[in-house]
């Protein structure tokens, strides 16, 4: 496996995207779809058809239909028009994990002036 210079892992599979053109056909339907679908929703909202029983379960049906047909037109997206990467992560030294530094991995020898020590570990900041 190559290590490249990015943090965050190599690129194991990179398929570009397919873009079909029916699925492009099907987007646009469906934007049109969910612009008369919001529009009757804020008519409702305007004339005051959540003030009455049926008018309120009328536009909760509206709300999700306009819901539904935003969901198709992102599954559409991603599936059609979004490239397929598979990025596989770097491994890390357990090390690495608990923030230590490059230098301190194979730690230190206990020196003879122990109090020094015990006053860094109290007050991370002295003498540095």
């Amino acid at each position: 496996m190559a290590t490249s210079g990015n943090p965050y892992g190599d690129i194991h599979r990179y398929e570009p995207a397919r873009e079909s053109t029916p699925a492009a056909i099907a987007i646009v339907l469906l934007t049109i779809i969910e612009i008369v679908l919001v529009g009757v929703f804020t008519y409702g909202l305007i004339n005051g058809w959540g003030l009455t029983e049926v008018g309120n379960m009328y536009l909760g049906f509206i709300l999700a239909l306009i819901f539904i047909a935003l969901a198709f037109i992102l599954a559409l997206y991603r599936k059609e028009f979004l490239p397929d990467v598979m990025i596989v992560k770097k491994r890390r030294r357990k090390w690495e994990d608990i923030y230590t530094r490059t230098e301190d991995v194979e730690g230190h020898e206990i020196k003879d002036d122990i109090w020094e020590i015990i006053k860094q570990t109290v007050y991370p900041y002295y003498k540095r």
